[in-house]
Formats: C-alpha cells, structure tokens, sequence
C-alpha cells in the first residue's frame, strides 16, 4: 500500500459530465451495474432486479442541514460562515435544541474581510425581525472556532439555520442553492440532523423503489454518519500515506448492528458513507477485544489503524463484543468515530455490494471503489463516460457486487 501513486487514480472528467442538478425524477437516473467482472447499464428504478433477493440494504439517514451563513458587512464584502460540526454543546441534538448560544467548528470564506468583531444577518421568526450574531473565537488550522447567538428567546438553533442557512452545495456545483435544493439535496429517507453534504448514492432512491425493493423479500436498516465537508476534500500529496483523512461521527443502534450480523454474506450498503461506518465497526469490535477495559474514548477509528491491527477475530465476535459493550452501559446506540481511510489492498470485512455514485479524480472515495472492485475503477468509469452517465452529487449511480 505504501507504493500507492494517486497519479494512477486520475482521470479525464470533462465539465459538462458534471451534473449541476438532479434528473425532473430520482429513480429515472441511470445506474451501472457491475457484477462478475461484466458491466450493464439500466434505470434506476430497476435496481430491485439487479440486488441478491435475500440481500440487507443500509441505508445513512443522516439529514443535511442550512450550514452556510452569509454575513454581509456595512461595506458590502460577504463572509461566508460554513458549520461543521458542534462544539458547545457538543451533541448534535443539543446543539440544535439550544435557544441559548453556540458554539461550532466552522470553516470561513473571505476571511480577510472579518478584521474583528461580531458578524451579524438578520432573520424573521412570527413576522417580527431579529437578528443572528457570530463571533470568531479560536483558530484551529483553516477551521475557526465561531460562537453563535441571537436576539430572539423563542427560536432554538436549529429553527435558526432553518430561517437563515443554504444548502451547502458541493464546490463543483457551479451555482447558488435555490428551492428545489432543499427538498432534492436529501434522502426521501433523512432523519437525523447533522451533515453538510449529502449521502448522495441515496438521492436516487423513492418510495416507490424502497417499496419494490422490499416486495422482493430485501431488508433495509438505517444507520447514521453525519458526512463532513472533508468528503471533498481532494489527494494532494503524491503518496496517499502523507494524506489526512477526515473523522466523521457516527451511531448505530442495538437492533441495526444484530441485523448486519444476523445477514452476514448479504449487506449492501447504500453509499460509501454506510460502507465506512460497517467497516468501522468491524475494527471498533476488534479493539474493545484488544482491550478489554476501554473506554469511551476508544470508541474512534485512526486513519490507519484498521491496517495495524493483526487480528483473527471473526465478525461474529467484534460485532458480540460491541453489543456486549452497548449493553453493559445500558445504551440505546453506539455512538463513534471513523477516520478510516479505505484504499486498494484493504480487507472488506462486513459489506457484498455497494451502491454508490460517481466520484472525483484522486479522491479517497475513488480509492475505497478501487479497493472494492480490485482495481477495475478504470473499466467502470470508461464505460460511464462513453454511456454519458452523469457525475458526482446529483449524477447517476453505481451498484458494485462482488
């Protein structure tokens, strides 16, 4: 793995193969199936008959939230206050639920422009006007610690975004955010608040296809990582090992990780967000075996750690030591940690298939599809490219079986 060029997980995208939005109806996008090393194309809305009969789907139900502010100063200059993840509190629910000030890891655009000072922009709640304050605290590399406040008692933090945030488009959507956005940049199946960019492999789902699915005797569970503004974040470095990783949080439920278990040999995950979390857990299991007397804190996954650890332990007994370890606390769900970092010569543990979209040249996620097909990324999106599917967030989608 130490030999792993990024030079070598290039590719030509050219700009007009970059959906700037989604098809007029998630399921008649277009998706590529791979299986057995052949290749086929079809609509979405079929992908019942292309998923093992007795397959478990999972699915993130992570929700994405208003988590760009725009501040425009008396000089006319816009600072753009992106939220990432809380701090103060730091649960995400809390955070939310607060009608006092917050506190977020924040990343800042125009910065130079914030010379000091609190930032504010102006909102409505019950037909009266108020106003949303920022203040710059801490900096942390290129995230800034940002305190959040407002003028109106009756409004939590949430129903503050809700009234003042955009969509946080990803970068190569060449354009604002506007109406459509709010209902289409989500799953039909989001729940939990928390993330800046959408679980994208997702968007193409419908009740309709979810009720297809199930009719053929398919499972689904649902698990939550909150996706991170890091999933954009291209390989800059030559030699993958000197790239950080992003951590994203995420939880998973007694009764979720006892059906991945009990379905062993047949989980799809929806999306290479779900596949990291399952990955995750595998590794998470091994560690509190390792080390019996963990805690907490141990519940997080390091970039690199699931390749140091030499273990024979089965998924049967990681996934018993976790609900040992859920059950022992008398917790609802597990709640962890993952900066994994998935690349060709990794080890799948817990999944069978994904469904996925089409990601960036030199990414990490082009990576993680490289290590699932065993390297035959480049058969894949040849074959993509020449069927004019489209690509990234609101492009077409991939199942990839084994």
């Amino acid at each position: 793995m130490r030999d792993i060029d990024i030079n070598d997980y290039d590719y030509d995208l050219p700009s007009d193969r970059i959906a700037q939005y989604p098809v007029n109806e998630r399921d008649r996008s277009q998706i590529l199936i791979y299986r057995e090393g052949k290749i086929v194309k079809d609509t979405f809305k079929n992908i019942d008959e292309y998923l093992p009969s007795d397959s478990l789907l999972v699915f993130n139900n992570t929700r994405v939230i208003r988590a760009r502010i725009l501040f425009q100063k008396d000089t006319g200059a816009v600072v753009e206050i992106l939220c990432l993840e809380p701090l103060s509190p730091f649960d995400y629910s809390l955070s939310f639920s607060s009608k006092e000030s917050v506190e977020w890891k924040c990343i800042i655009g125009n910065l130079k422009k914030w010379k000091g000072g609190a930032l504010s922009t102006p909102f409505k709640y019950n037909g009266n006007q108020y106003n949303l304050f920022a203040e710059r605290l801490q900096s942390d590399g290129e995230e800034w610690c940002v305190r959040f406040s407002w003028n109106c008692f009756e409004i939590s933090f949430g129903e503050v975004l809700e009234t003042t945030g955009h969509i946080p488009l990803p970068p190569y959507i060449n354009r604002e955010d506007d109406q459509q956005d709010i209902e289409r940049y989500q799953t039909v199946y989001s729940r939990i608040k928390g993330s800046v960019a959408a679980p994208t492999a997702g968007l193409h789902f419908t009740d309709y296809v979810i009720e297809k699915i199930k009719a053929r005797g398919i499972k689904t569970v649902e698990l939550t990582l909150h996706v991170g503004a890091g999933t954009f974040q291209p390989v800059k470095a030559k030699n993958i090992f000197e790239h950080e990783m992003h951590c994203e949080h995420f939880s998973i439920d007694t009764k979720t990780i006892e059906l991945v278990l009990e379905n062993m040999g047949k989980v799809v995950p929806v999306g290479t967000t779900s596949v990291r979390t399952l990955e995750s857990l595998y590794w998470l299991g091994v560690k509190l075996i390792q080390k019996p007397s963990g805690t907490i804190s141990d519940l997080s996954l390091g970039q690199w750690e699931a390749y140091d650890m030499a273990t024979t332990v089965s998924v049967k007994e990681s996934l018993g030591a976790l609900l040992k370890y859920i059950n022992e606390r008398n917790l609802i769900f597990l709640q962890a940690a993952t900066s994994i970092m998935i690349v060709p010569g990794y080890e799948f543990k817990m999944i069978n298939g994904m469904v996925t979209n089409f990601h960036q040249p030199r990414s990490t996620l082009l990576l993680l599809i490289s290590a699932w097909t065993g390297n035959k990324w480049k058969d894949i999106y040849t074959f993509a490219l020449e069927n004019r599917f489209r690509f990234l967030s609101y492009g077409d989608s991939s199942l990839l079986l084994r």
